[in-house]
């Protein structure tokens, strides 16, 4: 076995590299951008050398630089995870020229896999099923009509080289077909700079279904069963679960033997992916290409097998036989793999950045793993995979399954960037997903349900913000009546907060009468008790005991209660809007309060945003900003003065 490997990836795949490494006694080394000099991993592993910039080009592609540095740290060999330089035959015969062994298979096979079209050439000699279809050279827009009116329509037009979705189209009428041709080989051309493209019949009810499969140096292949990706949007996978729903026996096992013939056929080593395209109403399934790494989908194999793939990874390329034989291996319950995104399904899934403020996973078990590169306090970066983690469930049976994965979404806790957990739920829930009737199309054929308007919060999600608001601004140690919140010397305090959802704004009234809370919501009324401990909301509300986290990120606020996410932004009582300003030059105080502090002078300049005053009301300080460009004409008040509410702070000009 190596006692040294160096790990030329980033993120979960190089933390889940490690953590079986370790597992082996193995030595690990990391390498990193600049964006990543703090990341999960680089931490994890136990030496890491910086590569360069962020952008990938100047980091994680330079596969000089890599294998320099695999040289000067010692390591045996390179684990390339996937994407970067995974499936790059130069950087694999590179690492053997170097005299460094490529956890991965030889350079030949990645070659022979690499191109779609040369790949559907071998498998058509191996005897593999394969969808009709022109896979050759000739590349003249009318000879590929041709090809494509003889199949019959829809036909789907692949670039060869392409993968991810790029440079795909599917083509309904001949008449499109040229039109279509030009634009895949635009897009082939500056994804990929290869715009030959392959001509295939579009199954119009497909679903995707891969095989794991294995082979070593010394003769030995077997598959370790398939995973079912059909749940995909644009060509992307979304969810993954093994085995696949409704699969008959004979048709795992001729789909296995296919797989297992594909990688002889390419001389193949270690862990790969053949990927089938399967048609719903006839079950026939055809090959559609290879992928000659490990695949970001690989523990719902793992959790089916009880196998560790990445410690066979490491066996393998050390020379060593495969661990189990075909008859040793067999499939135990069902697992479903979610990828849990930073990005806004509701704006067109646009990847997310920002800082990972609060992030809370659900407790792993032998039914929950979480596969992740990121601690909270990270920064999800715009140079980078969005991916946040990868949320692995396991059950005895699908539906158990599916009831885990529910509810460890309902668990997952994120702020401060948008993620897909919602819509993830949705998913899971989906009658046609949950009965396993699944295919490419689903997302597509079920998206108004999947990515419904957002639902504005309910009264008791409301309640929970308002007392959860008033029992944070009332918590600091300074406070000399921290435990008697809201307390007031003479009578009871009253006040309104308001929230925003989208372009909805939501009021509630609060008093709070030396008892408890009474809160007003519209038409509903809520009498409550409630304490806040960090961000752990414990409330009663008219009886019910109610349990939530509140999370408070400049003003947004984001409430965790009974497995959903509310997230709303705060009315700052203080802030005020540039509409309430033209027209009318006195701001006012809307809760009494100290001044602490005056920020400008009179008669001066001011623009839009710098602050005027700071005022303390709870013990907690707000800045009064300009609402416009303009000038203060005067103040109302010096520093330290009390104010009522509705007294006159600022004499306001604005331009």
């Amino acid at each position: 076995m190596f006692t040294k490997i160096l790990i030329a990836n980033r993120g979960e795949i190089a933390c889940r590299v490690i953590k079986t490494a370790r597992a082996m006694g193995v030595t690990t080394v990391a390498v990193y951008s600049d964006a990543d000099a703090s990341a999960r991993f680089v931490k994890l592993a136990d030496e890491a050398y910086r590569l360069g910039p962020a952008p990938a080009a100047e980091s994680y592609l330079k596969a000089d630089l890599i294998l320099d540095i695999a040289k000067q740290s010692g390591a045996q060999a390179v684990h390339p995870g996937y994407g970067f330089l995974s499936e790059n035959e130069d950087f694999a015969a590179a690492c053997e020229a170097a005299g460094i062994a490529f956890i991965g298979p030889p350079a030949s096979a990645i070659a022979a896999m690499g191109s779609k079209s040369a790949a559907k050439a071998l498998m058509e000699k191996a005897k593999v099923p394969l969808v009709p279809g022109y896979h050759g050279d000739n590349q003249d827009e009318q000879f590929l009509k041709a090809e494509a009116d003889k199949m019959g329509y829809p036909v789907l037009i692949k670039a060869s080289a392409g993968g991810g979705g790029k440079g795909m189209r599917i083509v309904e009428r001949s008449d499109d077909f040229i039109a279509a041709l030009a634009s895949c080989q635009r897009e082939a051309r500056a994804s990929f700079g290869d715009d030959k493209v392959l001509v295939e019949k579009y199954l119009t009810r497909p679903r995707h279904v891969e095989i794991q499969v294995f082979a070593d140096s010394l003769g030995g292949c077997v598959y370790l069963f398939e995973r079912d990706c059909s749940v995909q949007r644009r060509h992307q996978k979304v969810l993954e679960e093994a085995p696949a729903p409704h699969l008959p026996a004979a048709t795992r096992q001729a789909m296995g033997e296919a797989a297992v013939a594909a990688a002889r056929a390419v001389g193949y080593v270690g862990a790969g992916t053949v990927e089938f395209i399967m048609d719903v109403e006839s079950g026939q399934f055809y090959f559609m290409e290879m992928n000659t790494r490990l695949q970001v989908e690989h523990p719902v194999t793992e959790m089916i097998t009880g196998q560790d793939l990445v410690a066979w990874q490491l066996k393998v390329a050390c020379g060593q036989a495969l661990p189990l034989q075909q008859p040793q291996l067999a499939i135990h319950g069902h697992s479903i793999e979610a990828r849990i995104y930073a990005e806004d399904p509701d704006k067109g899934f646009l990847p997310a950045t920002g800082t990972l403020v609060h992030l809370v996973p659900p407790a792993e078990s032998a039914h929950v793993r979480v596969d992740t590169g990121v601690l909270q306090g990270d920064t999800i970066s715009p140079f980078y995979d969005p991916m946040i983690a990868k949320l692995i469930v396991w059950g005895e049976t699908r539906e158990a399954a599916l009831q885990q994965l529910d509810a460890a979404l309902a668990a997952y806790q994120v702020v401060g960037v948008t993620t897909n957990i919602r819509f993830l739920r949705r998913i899971a829930a989906n009658p046609a997903f949950a009965s396993g009737d699944v295919d490419t199309g689903l997302i597509a054929r079920y998206h108004d349900s999947l990515l419904p308007a957002p639902a504005a919060p309910s009264s008791e999600q409301l309640a929970l913000l308002a007392v959860g608001e008033t029992l944070a601004a009332a918590s600091g140690d300074d406070h000399a009546f921290g435990a008697l919140q809201g307390w007031r010397l003479n009578g009871t305090q009253e006040r309104r907060i308001g929230f925003t959802h989208g372009e909805e704004r939501c009021d509630v009234l609060l008093r709070y009468d030396g008892k408890g809370f009474v809160l007003t919501i519209g038409d509903d009324t809520f009498h409550a008790s409630a304490s806040l401990h960090g961000n752990r909301l414990a409330a009663n509300l008219g009886g019910k005991q109610l349990q939530a986290t509140l999370v408070r990120h400049g003003l947004q606020r984001v409430l965790f209660t009974g497995g959903e996410r509310i997230a709303v932004d705060y009315l700052d009582p203080y802030a005020y809007e540039e509409a309430g300003v033209h027209g009318e030059t006195h701001m006012k105080a809307p809760m009494p309060g100290r001044v602490v502090a005056l920020l400008a002078e009179a008669g001066k300049p001011v623009a839009k945003g710098e602050p005027l005053l700071i005022l303390e009301a709870m013990k907690m300080e707000h800045t009064i900003t300009a609402p416009a460009d303009g000038k203060v004409l005067a103040f109302y008040f010096a520093a330290g003065e009390q104010v009522s509410d509705g007294d006159e702070l600022v004499d306001f000009e604005a331009d």
